[in-house]
């Protein structure tokens, strides 16, 4: 999801030259190409100045190439109509759960050609690549990922003599945490979980995971929700008792920036989402302090139980309407700084940068790199070098553990969810029973039974 991506770091400093010869054959071709690069957004400063730099560098080392800038955003009710009217970039940014719908729109190009020749694939992560592999084929490159995490204000708790959980929580231990720390008639709450859009559903869906519950089955050719199921029910009775204890905000119709935005001004002292969003909007627009923000894994359902929490992540697709010219430009683009001394040089300026402007910089939780190849050693080095840069705990990140998105209609799912939440939060209804296999029959009539899976 965007929650996820809110602030997407990774695009700039960690994007690669292919290789000395791929440059040299390019440079050596007459023909003149020119490919619309996903850019990022006018408030985004930094990343523009970042991404301005990378496009310098690339258009000297491929001076047959011209780089266009496009500020359009990935927008699953808008790439349709981007398509059809061949006005979409060459590649675009988007998110974990796209890959199936994507793919099957024909949307994506398959670039597996492109990456089996590329000499670093064996090094991408292969934990957020695969979520692009569908069928033996690649139709996406991994650019940063992330398992779900709760972001926690330890000075707000500290202030308020609320103990500071262990790392190895459960949900009993969010909640007395949450109803301890809140305080309704000041506006303050004791955790925002999201309660409108699609992130409502994203939200809720990690403790269905938790649970130890599944969103759909595939059996037989056939899509089955399971959603619905005793740890769905037992999942939405936990968010029952947040809202019976006050412990959420009375306007709990939050989506991902305000939710996070509450964290950030300091009205809610938990929020659930990757790590890196509320963390920079945290320190760097909230004035907080890294040791007062806590990265948490999701709590347990309960004691013993594993800290599971949605793996997600961002992708670039290439448009499989470009020529394939245009699409080796634009793999060539995007991983003209993976694992590349260019690559290490961007990142350790921008945290100079970052430093000279009085701000914090948040490293991505996940990368596309694997933690412990060379590269990866090389990145910890710089990390490790300036004060301000976030540390994450390596006793958190020891106990997270990453579920990925289901494979079809996620978002469909999401939006179907976030209504049930949401007749929980008003207290409509008391039968929790109910409200889930409504929105699993909801699911599998419109969404999963006209899915044919492929054999």
């Amino acid at each position: 999801m965007k929650k996820f991506s809110a602030i997407v770091l990774i695009l700039a400093m960690f994007s690669t030259i292919l290789t000395a010869c791929g440059a040299g054959d390019n440079a050596a071709s007459e023909d003149k190409i020119t490919i619309k690069i996903y850019y990022p957004t006018p408030d985004k400063v930094e990343l523009r100045a970042i991404e301005d730099d990378k496009i310098a560098r690339f258009e000297a080392a491929y001076p047959n190439v011209e780089v266009v800038r496009d500020e359009w955003q990935y927008n699953v009710d808008q790439i349709g109509i981007k398509m059809a009217a061949n006005e979409a970039p060459t590649f675009f940014n988007t998110f974990a759960t796209e890959a199936k719908f994507l793919v099957d729109s024909g949307w994506a190009a398959d670039i597996t050609d492109l990456w089996n020749k590329y000499e670093y694939k064996d090094q991408i992560n292969p934990v957020l690549q695969k979520q692009f592999m569908i069928d033996g084929k690649v139709y996406g490159v991994a650019q940063k990922g992330y398992v779900t995490t709760t972001i926690v204000n330890k000075k707000m708790l500290e202030d308020k003599g609320v103990p500071v959980p262990s790392y190895d929580w459960t949900w009993d231990d969010m909640l007395k945490t949450a109803k301890a720390v809140a305080d309704p008639s000041a506006g303050i709450a004791g955790i925002a979980p999201m309660g409108k859009g699609n992130d409502a559903g994203w939200n809720w869906t990690n403790f269905l995971f938790e649970a130890g519950g599944d969103i759909q089955k595939v059996e037989n050719g056939k899509v089955t929700a399971t959603f619905n199921s005793e740890a769905g029910l037992r999942a939405l009775d936990f968010y029952r008792q947040l809202k019976e204890e006050n412990t959420i905000p009375q306007d709990w119709a939050l989506g991902w920036g305000d939710a996070v935005g509450a964290f950030a001004q300091g009205r809610a002292a938990m929020v659930i989402a990757g790590a890196e969003g509320p963390l920079d909007q945290a320190l760097n627009q909230g004035g907080m302090k890294p040791e007062d923000v806590l990265t948490f894994p999701m709590p347990a359902a309960e004691t013993g139980g594993k800290h599971t929490g949605v793996l997600g992540g961002d992708y670039l697709v290439i448009n499989p309407n470009a020529t394939p010219a245009e699409q080796e430009a634009a793999f060539n683009y995007i991983v003209f700084d993976y694992f590349s001394d260019e690559g290490l040089a961007s990142l350790e300026e921008n945290i100079k940068q970052f430093q000279k402007d009085g701000k914090y910089y948040v490293p991505p939780h996940m990368d596309y790199y694997t933690v412990d190849s060379e590269y990866g050693k090389k990145v910890r080095a710089v990390l490790d070098k300036y004060d301000n840069v976030y540390k994450y705990d390596a006793e958190s990140n020891a106990l997270l553990d990453g579920k990925p998105e289901a494979q079809f209609n996620t978002q469909d799912y999401y939006a179907t969810m976030t209504t049930a939440i949401q007749k929980v939060f008003t207290g409509d209804s008391n039968d929790l029973k109910a409200i889930l296999d409504e929105a699993a029959q909801t699911v599998q009539k419109d969404f999963f039974d006209k899915i044919e899976v492929k054999k």
